[in-house]
Parts: C-alpha cells; sequence; structure tokens
C-alpha cells in the first residue's frame, strides 16, 4: 500500500498480528472472514467480514499504549472515502443481498511475541455512506 508520500511500504509486524487477532476474534463472533487486505485502485480494505445481516469493511487499527493518535482517529474522512470507494468496488465485483457496514477495530498491545492485546475497541457503524459522500 502506497503511504502520503506515494511509496510503498509493507505492513507492520504489529499490524499483520493485529489482523490476524481481529480474524480470530470475528469468527469467534459468529462472523465470516470473506477477504483479508482486499485491495483495487482506490484502496485497501483490512478484512470483510460477513454474517446473516451485514456485509462488514474493516479497518483494524493496531497501536502500542500511549499512542499519540487513536486508530479511530487515523481514519479521517479521507481514509473513510478510500475505504468506500473501495468497498463500492468490491460489491460491484461481488453481489451480495446484505447490509454493508463500516467498522474501525482499535487495539492496544503490550507485547509482540506473543501477541499480547490489552484493549479492543470494536467500533461499529464508525461512519456511513451518507456522512462520507457529503465530502465527495
Amino acid at each position: 500500500m502506497k503511504d502520503k508520500e506515494g511509496f510503498y511500504r509493507p505492513k507492520t509486524e504489529s499490524g499483520k498480528m493485529g489482523e490476524a487477532f481481529v480474524v480470530k476474534l470475528l469468527t469467534e463472533k459468529g462472523f465470516e472472514v470473506v477477504k483479508k487486505n482486499y485491495s483495487c485502485r482506490y484502496g485497501e480494505i483490512d478484512i470483510i467480514a460477513k454474517n446473516e445481516k451485514y456485509i462488514v469493511f474493516i479497518e483494524v487499527k493496531t497501536r502500542k499504549p500511549k499512542a499519540l493518535v487513536t486508530g479511530t482517529y487515523s481514519v479521517g474522512i479521507a481514509k473513510q472515502k478510500k475505504i468506500i470507494k473501495t468497498a463500492l468496488t468490491y460489491l460491484s465485483e461481488n453481489p451480495i443481498p446484505l447490509q454493508p457496514r463500516f467498522d474501525v477495530i482499535e487495539l492496544e498491545y503490550v507485547k509482540i511475541n506473543p501477541f499480547t492485546v490489552s484493549k479492543i475497541n470494536h467500533i461499529e457503524n464508525a461512519f456511513i455512506l451518507e456522512e462520507a459522500n457529503a465530502a465527495f
């Protein structure tokens, strides 16, 4: 994925571990993980999962304790627009009769090996299509 300077940078170890942790968490909550790290020309979605009611597009933010910026704060309107455009691309390629939802899951970790999470904040409906559409 490209960063602000336009360079491709690999996911950090903590980011990869955080996403794996969230996949396990979602599975335990009864979700089926449909796709991990879906990308298209608009951006990338960390995890796409579904249950009987929703297709959920999930942004995972993994942080150390006392990080300067929270995970939710880092998903600003520009990032929301990218996620929504990416989700619309996914849905055009994979029509599914479920209600879309956009979640952010923040993980605070204290150790990498073994990956130890001290706090989980699952924000359902972190943003909605109408809010981000106003900024298009």
